[in-house]
C-alpha cells in the first residue's frame, strides 16, 4: 500500500472538474485510500457516471456545501478563478490547489513513479507499459490519457508501489511529480502558445529530467537527438536508449514488416544481441518506435519477455488512436487524435502500410495558435493523403486573436498543388463523404476537438 502520510490531513476532498481524464482517476485513487471524494463538473460523461458507480456524489453543476465540508479543493486547469465553487473556497478559506500540484503530491505517495513524456506517442506507451506491468501480475496504479479497454477506462487502483502515468510537457505540469523512473520518446515543436520557443520546451525536458533520483531510471528515444542530449543533464544512474535508425541504441529493431493491416513484426535486438520477435496489433513504424521504448523499460523492471511478448500483441490502441469506427459505402472510417503536423505523417506513414482505394482525411485544426504557427507544416503534412477535407478551427482554450482560419490552411495546400476543401458545417462534410467514397478507400478524422463525430455520424446516417 502506497504511503499516504504526506495528504492524510485532507480527509475530506472536494474536486471542480472531477469528469476530467486525469480528475476522474486522482478521484479514484483516494476513494479507494479512504479519502471523503465529492466532485462538480459541467457535464454528465462516462467518466461521472463510473464515479457515481464507487458512491462518489458526483453534482453536475455547483453545489456550494460541499465547498464547506471539504479539507480541500481540487481544480482542474480549465477552471478559472471566478468560478462559483472557487469563489465560495476563497470567501470559507478552503485551500485550493491545481490539478498537476496534487497529482504530484500522489506520485509522492509511491516509491516507484513512472512518468511517460515526449511530445507524440504518450498515451499509446502509457498502454503499452501499463498492459505488460498488468501482464507481469504487478498490481499498477494507471493513469492515461484515453479510454484503454484492457482496464475499462483510463485509470486503474492497483496495491503495489508502481504508478503508471501519463506526464504532459504543457504548462510545465510534469514539473510537479517525483518519478523514479521517466520515458522520453521524443521532443518537438508543439504548444508555442505556452513556450514561445523550441528553446524553451528543450529546457523544460532538461528541468524534468533533473527531478530523477541517482537510483533513477531514463529511457530514451536514440533516433532523437534532443532526448539524446539529456543523458548529460541528469543523476540518474540507469539510462537506456532505443531506436530503429541509430543501431548503437541500447534497444533496436530490425527486420520491420507490415501485414495487410499494416501491422508491424520485427526483431528486436539488446546491446546487439538478439532478445526476441515481437508482432504488434496497431499499425506504422512509430508505434515500432512506442514498443521498444516499453521493453526497454519492462526489461529494467526484469518483465519477461514472453510476458512482454503477448501483452504487446494484445494491445489493440487506446481510444482516438487510429481507431476503426465502421464502414460507410463499403469504405473503413478510422478516427484518430492527431493533431500535430508530425503525428499526421506517422497516420499518413500507417496508413500507407494498408491495402486501399484512395484515403480521405477530415481534418480539425486543434488551436488557432498551432495552426498559425506551423501553418505550412500542417499543408505538407496533409499533401500525403489523397483527398482532403478541412473543418474549422477547433478552439479550445482560445479566442482568435491570430487572425488565422481554416481557409488559410486549404489556400496553402492549394499552392502546394493540391485540391482541398473547406467545410464549414459537420453536415456537408458529412454528404460529401456519403456522396464521394467508395468500396476499399479509407476515411480517417484527424484531430483534438469534435471531429471525432464524423464518424458515427457517417456510419449511423
Amino acid at each position: 500500500m502506497p504511503n499516504i502520510e504526506n495528504i492524510k490531513k485532507y480527509k475530506n476532498i472536494h474536486m471542480i472538474g472531477i469528469g476530467g481524464v486525469s480528475m476522474s482517476g486522482i478521484a479514484a485513487i483516494l476513494n479507494n485510500w479512504g479519502f471523503n471524494i465529492t466532485g462538480s463538473d459541467a457535464s454528465k460523461s462516462e467518466n461521472t457516471d463510473k464515479l457515481h458507480q464507487l458512491g462518489i456524489k458526483v453534482t453536475i453543476g455547483h453545489d456550494l456545501s460541499d465547498i464547506k465540508n471539504s479539507d480541500i479543493v481540487v481544480y482542474s486547469a480549465a477552471i478559472k478563478q471566478n468560478d462559483p465553487e472557487m469563489i465560495e473556497a476563497k470567501r470559507l478559506n478552503v485551500p485550493t490547489i491545481e490539478r498537476a500540484d496534487f497529482l504530484g503530491m500522489i506520485t509522492r505517495c509511491y516509491t516507484d513513479t513512472i512518468c511517460i513524456s515526449g511530445t507524440h506517442g504518450k498515451t499509446t506507451t502509457t498502454s503499452m507499459v501499463s498492459l505488460c506491468f498488468i501482464e507481469a501480475l504487478k498490481d499498477p496504479s494507471i493513469q492515461v490519457g484515453a479510454f484503454l479497454k484492457q482496464i475499462d477506462g483510463n485509470y486503474r487502483v492497483g496495491n503495489s508501489e508502481h504508478f503508471i502515468i501519463e506526464a504532459c510537457e504543457y504548462v510545465e505540469s510534469f514539473l510537479k511529480f517525483s518519478p523514479k523512473a521517466e520515458i522520453i520518446l521524443n521532443i518537438d515543436n508543439d504548444h508555442l502558445d505556452y513556450f514561445k520557443t523550441f528553446e524553451n520546451i528543450k529546457k523544460a525536458f532538461i528541468k524534468y529530467v533533473k527531478l530523477l533520483p541517482t537510483d533513477g531510471i531514463l529511457i530514451l528515444n536514440g533516433d532523437d537527438k534532443n532526448c539524446l542530449d539529456l543523458a548529460q543533464e541528469t543523476k540518474a544512474s540507469t539510462i537506456i536508449t532505443y531506436g530503429i535508425s541509430n543501431q548503437n541504441a541500447n534497444f533496436y529493431a530490425e527486420d520491420i514488416i507490415f501485414d495487410n493491416d499494416g501491422f508491424p513484426q520485427f526483431k528486436v535486438y539488446k546491446d546487439n544481441d538478439l532478445y526476441c520477435d515481437i508482432k504488434l496489433s496497431v499499425p506504422g513504424k512509430h508505434n515500432v518506435l512506442n514498443a521498444l521504448a516499453c521493453i526497454a523499460l519492462c526489461d529494467t523492471y526484469c518483465i519477461d519477455k514472453n510476458v512482454i511478448k503477448s501483452a504487446l500483441l494484445k494491445f489493440t490502441g487506446a481510444h482516438r488512436r487510429f481507431e476503426f469506427k465502421g464502414k460507410v459505402n463499403g469504405a473503413s472510417i478510422y478516427d484518430d487524435y492527431g493533431h500535430h503536423p508530425t503525428e499526421i505523417i506517422a497516420t499518413a506513414k500507417a496508413l500507407a502500410n494498408k491495402k486501399y482505394n484512395q484515403s480521405w482525411v477530415v481534418f480539425q485544426p486543434h488551436t488557432y495558435s498551432r495552426t498559425k504557427n506551423l501553418l505550412d507544416d500542417f499543408a505538407t503534412a496533409l499533401l500525403n493523403f489523397d483527398n482532403i477535407l478541412v473543418l474549422d478551427i477547433y478552439a479550445a482554450r482560445e479566442s482568435n486573436t491570430y487572425n488565422i482560419s481554416s481557409q488559410d490552411l486549404v489556400n496553402r495546400i492549394k499552392e502546394l498543388g493540391k485540391t482541398a476543401l473547406y467545410m464549414p458545417s459537420f453536415d456537408e462534410c458529412v454528404n460529401y463523404l456519403k456522396s464521394n467514397v467508395k468500396n476499399n478507400d479509407i476515411v480517417v478524422t484527424l484531430g483534438a476537438g469534435t471531429v471525432t463525430e464524423i464518424g458515427p455520424l457517417l456510419i449511423n446516417n
